[in-house]
């Protein structure tokens, strides 16, 4: 599975992006799709992952409220809509796919990753 994503950028405090990201390939379809976020000397950390056999979603305490993570099977995209950001948020964001049969939380979980997308909050 490949995994691009785009729609990072620059914002102020209060607003919104919605990062997208496609997935293409004849791999098998992922049981897990996530947003993962890497902020500055930090490690990167999971903000939202959604069951792709169901509308199963799960955040992080530190985005539950304001994020909210959706896919388009047919267009095979999955979305992170960002609301009332903080310049806390800002870092690089990025898209992986799981194909284990658990709920995958950590990193190594997750077998496919998009390059990366930043985002910018002042």
């Amino acid at each position: 599975v490949q995994l691009v994503e785009s729609g990072g950028g620059s914002v102020q405090a209060g607003g919104s992006l919605r990062l997208s990201c496609v997935a293409s390939g004849r791999a098998l379809k992922p049981n897990f799709m996530g947003w993962f976020r890497q902020l500055p000397e930090t490690e990167r950390e999971v903000v939202a992952n959604i069951y792709t056999g169901g509308a199963s979603t799960k955040y992080s305490d530190t985005v539950r409220g304001r994020f909210t993570i959706s896919r388009d099977d047919v267009q095979n995209k999955l979305y992170l809509q960002m609301n009332s950001l903080k310049p806390e948020d800002t870092g690089v964001y990025y898209c992986a796919a799981a194909h284990v049969g658990y709920w995958p939380v950590k990193v190594e979980d997750y077998a496919n990753w998009g390059q990366g997308t930043q985002v910018t909050v002042s």
